[in-house]
């Protein structure tokens, strides 16, 4: 039998933060297992800065307005939301902002940190309107993964104002899959994937990365043992081979009412049956006397009689 054809990963085009990579030739399927499990890393599990929330001078909540800002706090946040930070010694840490006077106050104004460095130095956070305009804006920068909504000011800085955290450095992700010889039966697979990135990584870092994080995942599946006769050894008292103990009630002939009610209530084998029947079944949502009944005379068929004084119980 041959052995499976391992993929050449090429980048077909970078352009600033956008990148298209080519991983051929895959083995048919593998195309859709190894996009779909890159794109849901890349969207939600690599590591970045982001400010989770805002100290602004003279502002104690968001519903606020800010003394000769033309934006409201609440529109002051959205912006801060938008401020990407590349984290440069992967410390979380503060950046603090400090301007005066009529004017554009963009992320450049931003006091410079060794902590992180701003990649959108263009972004807009505040218009001043007057000469008399000052903002005095502390921001707390933390490292994490994905998306983190603005939690409650509870346990908080008196002050604070908690920002939705963007840490993902991804924007988008795609894959396409397409066979490398049109027209031909069982072509080998082709895989095409596109990151979009907020420019504090790269999209070849950003592939990198995702590749790493699965690796380490999937590598936690090379240590697993066959278990142990003492692992799969029924408890002690109840008169039943390992095999009849583990097998899945899908294989015993219940109906699927009776079965699907079962499973909701943790009960996915024989031997986990015959024990809760023993102690007496709990109530189970859409396992009525009918579902019973056929338990019953299941158990008692394969020599396992529920006992007459836990009859019922789950009626």
């Amino acid at each position: 039998m041959s052995e499976l054809s391992i993929p050449t990963v090429i980048c077909v085009q970078s352009a600033g933060s956008y990148g298209r990579f080519a991983a051929e030739p895959l083995e048919i399927g593998f195309g859709v297992t190894l996009g779909n499990a890159m794109r849901r890393v890349l969207l939600s599990s690599l590591p970045g800065a982001a400010v989770t929330w805002t100290k602004i001078e003279g502002v104690q909540h968001e519903f606020s307005t800010i003394p000769h800002v033309r934006e409201d706090v609440l529109e002051f946040l959205l912006n801060v939301k938008e401020l990407r930070l590349r984290p440069v010694t992967r410390q979380e840490g503060k950046l603090f902002l400090d301007v005066e006077g009529e004017g554009i106050v963009c992320a450049a104004d931003i006091q410079k940190s060794a902590d992180f460095e701003v990649v959108n130095p263009d972004l807009v956070l505040a218009n001043l309107d007057s000469a008399e305009a000052k903002l005095h804006v502390e921001f707390n920068v933390e490292l994490g993964r994905g998306y983190v909504p603005a939690l409650s000011a509870e346990g908080l800085p008196v002050g604070a104002l908690p920002v939705d955290a963007v840490f993902s450095p991804v924007r988008k992700a795609n894959y396409v899959v397409e066979p490398i010889n049109p027209g031909e039966e069982r072509s080998p697979e082709r895989l095409i994937m596109e990151v979009w990135t907020d420019e504090t990584i790269t999209p070849w870092e950003a592939i990198t990365q995702s590749a790493d994080i699965l690796i380490r995942q999937f590598a936690a599946f090379k240590g697993v043992e066959a278990p142990t006769e003492e692992q799969v050894r029924p408890p002690s008292g109840l008169a039943i081979s390992p095999e009849q103990y583990n097998m899945p009630l899908t294989e015993v002939g219940l109906s699927t009412r009776a079965h699907n009610s079962l499973r909701r209530g943790g009960i996915m084998t024989l031997g986990q049956l015959i024990e809760k029947t023993r102690e007496g079944l709990p109530p189970l949502p859409g396992f009525g006397e009918k579902s019973q009944t056929e338990v019953e005379e299941l158990l008692t068929s394969l020599g396992y009689p529920i006992p007459e004084k836990t009859k019922g119980k789950a009626k």
